[in-house]
C-alpha cells in the first residue's frame, strides 16, 4: 500500500510517502528542493555516481513512521543538502524547512 499524505510545517507544504513493502517501510517526505529519507537512501551514490544532479537530501535511519521521520536526527546528508544550510544531526522537520 501506497500512503500520500500533505504535511505542514511553519505554513509551508511537504508530501509525505509510506509505502508498506513487506517487513519493512520506505518513507520519504518532499518538497520542491529536497528530500528526506529513511535508511533506504544511499548518500555515498548520490554524493559519488550522481554529483552533478545536485540532490538536496538527508537520511535518517531506525524510523518506522512518517512522524518519527520528521522528529528523527539525520544520519548523514548529501553535499548539496550541506550547501543548503542542512547538516547532519539536524531534525527531520528543521531539515526540511531549510529545503522550501
Amino acid at each position: 500500500m501506497i500512503n500520500v499524505t500533505p504535511i505542514i510545517l511553519d505554513g509551508k507544504t511537504f508530501l509525505g510517502i509510506s509505502v508498506a513493502l513487506p517487513k519493512t517501510n520506505l518513507l520519504a517526505i518532499t518538497s520542491e528542493k529536497g528530500y528526506i529519507m529513511c535508511g533506504a537512501l544511499d548518500v555515498g551514490l548520490l554524493n559519488e555516481r550522481l554529483k552533478d544532479r545536485n540532490i538536496i537530501a538527508g537520511r535518517a535511519v531506525g524510523v518506522k513512521t512518517i512522524d518519527e521521520l520528521l522528529n528523527a536526527p539525520l544520519e548523514s546528508v548529501t553535499l548539496a543538502a550541506e550547501q543548503a544550510g542542512v547538516a547532519k544531526g539536524m531534525i527531520g522537520k528543521d531539515a526540511l524547512l531549510k529545503m522550501y
